[in-house]
């Protein structure tokens, strides 16, 4: 497995944010999003070729009880579904971060296993990307993450939490692009069209270190 990045640290976002974890950051995206803050993970990466039990010695070494296992892409690594069981049974929490165009289904109900699931919205470009079959297998241990940088994304978010009732069914976050579009803006778009069951998500990893620092 291309495993670009391991470390632990805090969550900076998701269910478990400000949380401790050990990250496992793999190699390779199918999406080319303009905004990305990890295009390092499949522009010429530069990896680790570890095996699964390599890769589970060092989040045992951690003895830390979360594992985020992110990218790039993770669902698209071979043999990631080896890896998560082999976690599941372990007794890990395992978030998955996904970019919302892979399908999830496969580990639906695995013992442990959250998703963060993106929606990009129109600013990504990768809109016509997103699999919205996905929403059948997530639930209120779920994050479902839009990725806003101008009012036409939070107009679009809107419209997808309402139209799929994941507010009820799960846990959508606002997330803004980092330096693009005004928190406060976000704020009052919450407060003026009612969006009860919603949160907006700062990631503190980026207030803590430099937003462009690696392994934190």
């Amino acid at each position: 497995m291309k495993v670009i990045e391991k470390f632990v640290s805090i969550n900076g976002e998701g269910l478990k944010s400000g949380e401790l974890a050990t990250f496992i950051r793999f190699a390779g995206c199918n999406l080319r999003c303009p905004y990305c803050d990890t295009k390092y993970s499949y522009e010429n990466p530069k990896y680790e070729d570890l095996t699964i039990e390599e890769i589970i010695d060092f989040i045992n070494e951690s003895k830390v009880h979360n594992v985020t296992l992110t990218g790039g892409e993770p669902l698209l690594v071979e043999g990631i579904d080896i890896l998560i069981n082999k976690l599941s049974r372990l007794g890990y929490r395992i978030e998955l971060e996904t970019n919302g165009s892979v399908d999830i289904s496969k580990y639906y109900g695995i013992p442990g296993v959250s998703f963060t699931l993106d929606y990009k919205g129109p600013t990504s470009l990768m809109e016509g990307r997103m699999n919205l079959d996905n929403y059948k297998y997530i639930g209120k241990n779920d994050v479902v993450k839009f990725v806003c940088g101008s009012d036409i994304d939070l107009i679009k978010a809107k419209e997808i939490i309402l139209k799929y009732n994941l507010n009820e069914i799960s846990n959508p976050f606002l997330s803004p692009m980092f330096g693009e579009i005004n928190l406060e803006d976000m704020v009052n778009f919450m407060k003026d069209n009612n969006l009860n069951g919603v949160r907006l998500q700062i990631q503190i990893h980026k207030i803590i270190w430099n937003p462009n620092e690696r392994g934190v």
